[in-house]
């Protein structure tokens, strides 16, 4: 959580440090008869993360996910060889989410011993406020979500699948961006390499990508071009790396609260989920269906791991996700929106990112001063956020409804964030057989 933390700027950390015994040997003989004076060593600092908010996350998934399964169970009839591979994905899944529940509190104790830690800005000025906060915990998630992915890939692919050259291309680009996320975080990479990071990462899909590179011309705009589809070309395959950068980028800075990074992702995966089940329920074409089961075989471990990450992630947060969540999260959906070809609809699910970051422009690119955290400011005594002048969503949200709490702050979002994807489900209803 890039922009809710402060980074401790210690140069070892404390477990590293040794004292001399203090005590002095008044003779020669007493030198050479005694041992060496004795070494004390502090102990390792100790992480005692809160238990994982499972009732909160329960809530979260049925919200989020009841609507997908009934699509998937009960409304469509989808054939029973694709669904049986859904729902072996759905189990890799559910093992990804106790794994990641395991080790997340081990691997929290590593990333402290290593100074990879920061302190919560929101809460400055409270006990908890001072609490040393494990950081860059997207890096487990990633490494989860990757075996799951793999693993998923005996119980579906046949060898020589012309799906399994991009499924692959898929995960090493995820992989990659994690890789890279993962650096900026302990490096602190500076803006403007940020945004080339993305683009390195796509290169994998890029190269690999086999798929068409045409579009379908809105119907309004027939008769003035002349022609129903056309062909991108290399111009469709920039457009594609400069979705993936925009995807992960726009999460990055969309931040600056407890769970909302996590909180965000989920809802947009959900959506993407139920875009994909009612393309598969409506279709009859078996590649375009394979194209969106494609798209769920990626986003449904992805669900997974982040539920259980938003478990120590919720408010108030005992994990920090870092940017290398971020990257990863935005690199899998843009990834599953370029094969899974809806790459119009998932723009439409982003449509609060968008928002964020065309208000965010003046102070993105300098035209008026940008500190280092855009953040609310919080009083210790009503632990209230009042919003302040940077140009974010965040404190938009506080300058238009007034001050409140952190937690409620994350939920009001997350809220529009769901808003803003049943929004895209109405227009894209709305336009159906006029616009495409």
């Amino acid at each position: 959580m890039a922009a809710s933390r402060k980074r401790s700027s210690s140069a070892k950390p404390v477990s590293h440090l040794r004292h001399e015994d203090s005590r002095s040997l008044s003779t020669n003989s007493a030198l050479n008869s005694s041992p060496p004076p004795a070494k004390t060593t502090e102990a390792e600092p100790v992480v005692a993360l809160a238990p994982p908010k499972l009732g909160q996350i329960f809530g979260i998934s049925a919200i989020c996910l009841s609507p997908y399964l009934y699509l998937l169970f009960f409304y469509y009839d989808i054939d029973a060889q694709l669904k049986w591979s859904i729902l072996c994905n759905v189990f890799l899944s559910i093992g990804g989410f106790f794994a990641t529940l395991f080790v997340i509190p081990v691997a929290s104790r590593y990333l402290v011993r290593r100074n990879l830690f920061g302190y919560d800005i929101n809460k400055k000025g409270t006990s908890q406020g001072s609490v040393k906060v494990p950081e860059s915990l997207g890096i487990v998630i990633g490494i989860v979500y990757l075996i799951v992915t793999i693993l998923f890939q005996h119980f579906n692919f046949e060898a020589d699948s012309n799906w399994l050259v991009e499924y692959n291309a898929a995960l090493a680009s995820i992989c990659f961006m994690i890789l890279l996320g993962f650096v900026d975080d302990v490096l602190d990479i500076p803006w403007r390499v940020k945004l080339l990071l993305p683009s390195f990462a796509a290169l994998p899909l890029l190269m690999a990508y086999a798929g068409h590179t045409t579009i379908i011309v809105p119907k309004p705009l027939v008769p003035y071009i002349g022609i129903d589809i056309l062909d991108l070309g290399w111009i469709y395959k920039l457009y594609m790396g400069l979705l993936a950068v925009f995807c992960t980028n726009s999460i990055n800075i969309h931040a600056g609260l407890n769970g909302l990074e996590v909180g965000q992702s989920i809802v947009i995966s959900a959506a993407i989920l139920i875009h994909n089940v009612m393309q598969i329920g409506v279709s009859s074409d078996p590649e375009y269906k394979q194209a969106h089961a494609f798209s769920i075989y990626l986003v449904q471990p992805f669900i997974a791991t982040s539920l259980a990450l938003l478990s120590y992630n919720w408010y108030p947060s005992s994990v920090f996700v870092g940017d290398t969540y971020t990257y990863f999260a935005g690199m899998t959906m843009a990834v599953v929106g370029i094969l899974g070809h809806f790459s119009e609809t998932l723009l439409l699910f982003f449509l609060p990112q968008v928002l964020n970051f065309l208000y965010s422009c003046p102070q993105l690119f300098k035209i008026i001063p940008c500190p280092r955290h855009r953040l609310p400011r919080f009083d210790p005594q009503t632990r209230l956020l009042t919003g302040t002048k940077d140009w974010n969503l965040v404190n938009l949200f506080l300058n238009l409804f007034g001050r409140c709490s952190e937690k409620s702050l994350c939920i009001r979002l997350l809220v529009f964030q769901a808003l803003a994807c049943l929004f895209c489900f109405w227009l894209r209803y709305i336009l159906a057989g006029w616009y495409k």
